[in-house]
């Protein structure tokens, strides 16, 4: 059989069926791509509103991925790279902790921030080193506790964890709790040890249109939802159907495959509104974190300390909330406009979008780094894609998209 004349749909066009699609293309393959909305990118979109860039939420990339590394061109994203540390928010005041070791000029501000005792900042450093020496299988095999635990076991204090941890790591696992597996703690730990947060010029949506811009073999068809997937057939929401040879799932599957609808994914939710503002209460690219029980919002950034393709009149400012709240988009507004205002002493200008986004991270148990191509693997001519079957991390959703095209490769050698 002709590699060309193989008909292989992948459903979804976000990093991971992106990636499958690429890897499907190395070994001569053209598969068709089937997509709900119109672009590439899944939950990582970037909309421009009166001139500005919007995420889909506060995203950054750590360009320390292995996967991330191996299919994007970080020069040609234009990455800006934030400083290795953030701004702290509490109790009506704000000073810096940061890795001084990475950043010199973060060295006194962090010396004299107040934040944690000696003993903490020892058990920082010893904590770089612990996680910089593990390899990432290393990480993933380690026993499994949360965030939180692992953080009380290590011996860090209450002042540490309530002001630096818990607000800083709430804002990446999108949950207020630390009740994310110490796995991914350790993970994300190590990918900031030994690389940068960092946000490509045109905002995060540049991740996939570099991908989609590498295919070369690939049909990507927009506005195509799709109904019901079975072994051989897939059915759209128009009611055409088509039967390709094999099918990658690049999306949660449970909707769409009947025999998978008790097998639903969760998921953390979280709001992200933007703001502008005449001037920025945080001068370098620093994220900012709300340490005060009290406050509903979580961290700040303003997009506006780094370069951007576009940019309006004036800062712009993302203001992340990860605690359920129950109120209206009005309420929400409201109450996000307060606690600016009372625990960071910022008023905001205009307020811009708001962006509930309600599937922004799996809730995962037994988080793992990888899997074997024959693990994506459904049925005879069926297989899976997406971060939810490892971690929650854009370096997971490329990996599995690999492993699911390498599936399809390895079944068809064998047939």
């Amino acid at each position: 059989m002709k590699k060309k004349s193989v008909e292989i749909a992948i459903i979804g066009a976000g990093i991971s069926g992106l990636v499958a699609a690429l890897r499907l293309e190395k070994d001569g393959y053209s598969p068709t791509i089937y997509e709900k909305s119109d672009r590439v990118g899944g939950r990582v979109k970037t909309d421009i509103v009166d001139g500005y860039q919007l995420d889909h939420g506060f995203q950054v990339l750590l360009d320390a991925y292995p996967k991330a590394q191996e299919y994007l061109d970080y020069q040609a994203l234009g990455v800006q790279k934030f400083l290795p540390g953030a701004q702290i928010f509490h109790k009506g005041k704000s000073s810096v902790l940061g890795d001084p070791l990475r950043s010199l000029q973060l060295l006194i501000p962090t010396l004299f921030s107040g934040i944690g005792s000696f003993s903490d900042k020892l058990k920082i450093l010893q904590l770089n080193t612990s996680v910089k020496k593990k390899t990432l299988e290393a990480i993933f095999n380690d026993e499994e506790t949360a965030t939180y635990t692992f953080l009380k076991t290590y011996g860090f204090s209450n002042e540490i964890i309530e002001q630096f941890f818990r607000p800083f790591f709430s804002g990446i696992f999108l949950e207020p709790n630390l009740e994310t597996s110490s796995r991914m703690f350790q993970f994300v730990y190590k990918m900031f040890g030994t690389g940068n947060a960092v946000l490509p010029k045109a905002g995060i949506e540049a991740i996939p249109k570099q991908l989609e811009r590498q295919l070369k073999q690939s049909t990507i068809n927009f506005n195509t939802a799709v109904e019901s997937v079975t072994d051989n057939r897939i059915r759209f929401e128009d009611k055409n159907e088509i039967r390709p040879e094999y099918i990658i799932i690049a999306t949660d599957a449970a909707p769409i495959v009947p025999n998978l609808r008790d097998q639903q994914v969760c998921w953390y939710s979280t709001d992200t509104l933007y703001f502008t503002c005449k001037a920025r209460k945080i001068s370098k690219p620093l994220i900012g974190l709300i340490s005060d029980q009290g406050a509903l919002i979580n961290n700040i950034f303003y997009h506006t300390s780094i370069d951007t393709e576009l940019n309006g009149t004036e800062e712009l400012l993302s203001v992340t909330v990860v605690k359920e709240h129950g109120l209206s988009e009005y309420e929400l507004i409201q109450k996000v406009k307060e606690d600016l205002r009372t625990y960071c002493d910022i008023t905001t200008d205009r307020y811009l979008k708001h962006y509930p986004i309600k599937m922004a991270l799996p809730k995962l148990n037994n988080l793992r780094y990888s899997l074997m191509p024959s693990e994506t693997r459904l049925t005879e001519r069926l297989f899976l894609a997406g971060d939810y079957l490892l971690n929650g991390s854009l370096n997971a959703a490329m990996i599995s998209g690999e492993m699911a095209a390498i599936g399809v490769i390895e079944t068809l050698h064998k047939s």
